[in-house]
């Protein structure tokens, strides 16, 4: 008999990595809530019959965003056998508070006192024999991290799935027990019985979700609201409230009697903080942080290894090798072009570039798993919240620096909808992993040895997220206050070395696989389209069918200095996969040669952009409409195509402008270019945007009717 086990917690309490160490999965692991936000389903480790579901956190069975309705629905529609619920240790208080609701849905649970290992650090003491008894439940300590504690859990958790659910305890006063007793008896029958309980306590606090489950009668309705009136009147405060802190004046009953904490000064963590998250300090601080991963990444270390990677491995060794041994057999010279040129030339080109995304990725994850991360969203959120945003849309902008779709999905933490499709919009302006080689390519080719380049469009894209923040704020789509955000700061810890590699690791293997793929036929339909006329014969580039295509579009694209058909064809094909940009640039410039890394290749591409266009080009690809994964992505969160071509069309219209100033202006001023027609266009664009910025929002007029204003725009 299969057994189904559910991990339910706080966000960021180790769900994740629970899940990873007992499945052998990969999943992603974050340093901050808001990471999970779908189910996951895996099988334990050496057993066929046991699955275990990782579920979004929540903290409490009163969902307010969209991954919380997921593990909501899961427990009370699907009902697995047992419930894991994690509780962080280093905060039980907040974490019981969920582990009193789990314990009336009427599912066997378990307690993990997960991060146990870092309450014996601070010599803090646990009574687990008084935690169980007012619990009600077994309780293992569990390190998730370390995986110490893990098979005891399981082994308690599955032994539980095959028992009853324990009778809650009556945690709440006299007055509110009565209440809901009576509550009871009015819905025995028309729930099951082990959910009886909870279900009166939700009735009582007016749950919405369950009110509209039940579909009580009007009379029935009407006692169940007698009741809850008068106990409202008695304690003088809303139902919900009542049940709120009559929970919390029971946990921290709990709490007193059976943890002791060491009394201590400020904590390592504390006094990091009083640093990193100073007002005058954090910003720069953070600047100067990611400035060094981009330099290391992409001008040293990273740089230096990806020379030898595209020169020695890719085009000496496997290239001359390759093309050696297809002359000596007497393979055909399309069939050599093909190979050489379109896919060593093109995935070549791609793959070239890994080692520096391996340090790229290596870095950030350091800063994600440390808890660094997390406090950049605190940071930004005092900027954020001033232009419309919230630190909380920070985070999967940080989740998108790895892969802009888990960054849209991560939206999901959100409560409103308003801001939810304003951080959709916005989140792909960060760069991806994808994007890296772009940036790395062209900036190394026109501004070799320029640091300032890579994370210049790091903190340009942030700029756009400002901006647009601002901007979309003041529409009749978006208007209104911005949601809140409270976060709990994790603890500094030194980052897992297993941890670091599983997350570079799950990054670049969807790299090189796409590279493998998607990008593999990706060049060779390139290569097909470059070097075969529409009467199917064998041409130059120029007279190719890809050229003809190119050109008709190409006109578009000059305003913004890369009106040459080649450089505009490779921002088509970077719709499929941004990292195909490369691929295409190494086909179409690559030749005999067919590595991006040859002297002869990086000329050719080099000779096609002044410094000004180079940096309008990676700026436009790097702010434009993301690849199709990401669209797909914004569509199923957005919830419709009008929403998606909107978001889309917004992202390309911002683009265009800013890149179209940036050459502009910057062929004036850098280039020594005459004013010209297009330099007025820029200085205008400029003062519109201004004026977006500055300008009075339809905020109240909205206000009234949002949902109307809504379909007017739209519809």
């Amino acid at each position: 008999m299969s057994v189904r086990i559910a991990l339910v917690g706080n966000p960021n309490c180790g769900k994740t990595t629970m899940f990873n160490e007992l499945t052998g999965s990969s999943q992603y692991v974050g340093n901050w809530p808001g990471v999970t936000v779908e189910k996951k389903e895996g099988k334990l480790k050496g057993h066929k019959d046991i699955f275990v579901v990782d579920l979004p956190g929540i903290y409490s069975l009163s969902p307010y965003t969209l991954e919380e309705v997921i593990t909501r629905n899961f427990l009370i529609g699907e009902r697995p056998d047992v419930i894991i619920n994690l509780v962080d240790a280093t905060n039980i208080e907040r974490n019981l508070y969920l582990t009193t609701q789990l314990a009336e849905i009427g599912i066997p649970v378990v307690v993990s006192l997960n991060m146990i290992d870092i309450i014996r650090k601070n010599g803090d003491e646990i009574n687990l024999k008084i935690l169980k008894e007012r619990l009600g439940c077994e309780i293992v300590e569990t390190s998730a991290i370390k995986g110490t504690g893990l098979d005891e859990v399981i082994k308690k958790a599955v032994s539980a799935s095959h028992k009853p659910a324990v009778k809650p305890p009556r945690i709440f006063s006299d007055k509110v027990e009565r209440a809901l007793t009576r509550i009871e008896s009015i819905l025995r029958g028309s729930v099951p019985e082990d959910r009886l309980r909870w279900f009166s306590i939700k009735l009582f606090e007016r749950d919405e979700m369950v009110l509209k489950e039940l579909e009580l009668s009007a009379a029935d309705m009407e006692l169940v609201e007698e009741f809850i009136v008068k106990c409202e009147e008695f304690f003088e405060d809303t139902s919900e409230s009542i049940i709120i802190n009559e929970r919390y004046e029971y946990i921290t009953g709990i709490v007193k009697e059976s943890i002791k904490k060491k009394t201590s000064n400020m904590t390592v963590s504390d006094r990091i903080d009083l640093v990193l998250t100073d007002r005058w300090l954090a910003l720069p601080l953070f600047v100067a942080i990611m400035w060094a991963v981009y330099y290391i990444s992409i001008t040293s270390i990273g740089s230096f290894v990806t020379e030898w990677t595209n020169n020695t491995l890719l085009g000496e060794i496997i290239t001359g090798n390759v093309q050696a041994w297809l002359e000596a057999a007497g393979t055909a010279d399309w069939l050599v072009s093909l190979i050489i040129e379109g896919i060593i030339g093109g995935v070549g080109a791609v793959l070239g570039f890994v080692p520096q995304l391996v340090v790229l990725f290596f870095l950030l994850s350091i800063l994600e798993d440390c808890g660094y991360m997390a406090r950049i969203a605190f940071i930004m959120d005092r900027i954020f919240r001033k232009f419309g945003l919230s630190g909380k849309s920070f985070i999967p902008m940080l989740i998108a620096s790895g892969c802009g779709v888990p960054g849209i999905m991560a939206s999901r933490t959100i409560e409103s909808e308003k801001d939810r499709r304003m951080t959709i919009i916005v989140t792909t302006f960060i760069p991806c992993g994808a994007k890296l080689p772009v940036i790395a390519l062209i900036g190394g080719v026109r501004f070799p040895q320029n640091t300032w380049v890579a994370p210049s469009i790091y903190f340009l894209g942030i700029c756009a997220i400002v901006i647009s923040g601002i901007i979309l704020k003041k529409t009749r789509l978006f208007t209104g206050e911005t949601s809140p955000f409270v976060m709990e700061l994790p603890q500094y810890h030194i980052p897992g070395l297993k941890s670091v590699a599983m997350h570079v690791w799950e990054r670049i293997s969807s790299f090189v696989v796409k590279a493998g793929t998607v990008i593999f036929l990706a060049c060779g339909t390139i290569w097909f389209l470059s070097n075969f006329g529409w009467d199917m014969r064998q041409v130059t580039a120029e007279g190719s069918i890809l050229a003809s295509l190119g050109k008709v579009i190409a006109p578009l694209f000059a305003p913004l200095g890369f009106g040459d058909w080649k450089p505009v064809v490779a921002t088509i094909s970077g719709l499929i996969a941004k990292e195909n940009i490369v691929g295409t640039l190494g086909v179409l410039f690559g030749g005999a040669s067919g590595a991006v890394g040859d002297a002869s290749v990086t000329a050719s591409i080099g000779m096609a952009f002044t410094k000004v266009s180079a940096y309008s080009f990676i700026v436009f690809n790097m702010l434009c409409a993301p690849c199709f994964a990401a669209i797909g992505a914004i569509k199923r969160e957005m919830g419709g195509l009008k929403w998606t071509f909107l978001a889309i069309g917004y992202q390309t219209a911002l683009a265009y402008v800013v890149s179209f100033v940036i050459y502009q202006l910057g062929s004036v001023y850098f280039l020594g270019k005459p004013l010209g027609v297009g330099a007025y266009f820029a200085f205008l664009a400029v003062l519109s945007v201004l004026w977006l910025l500055i300008r009075k929002g339809s905020g109240e007029k909205v206000a009234k009717d949002p949902a109307k204003a809504e379909r007017e725009v739209l519809l």
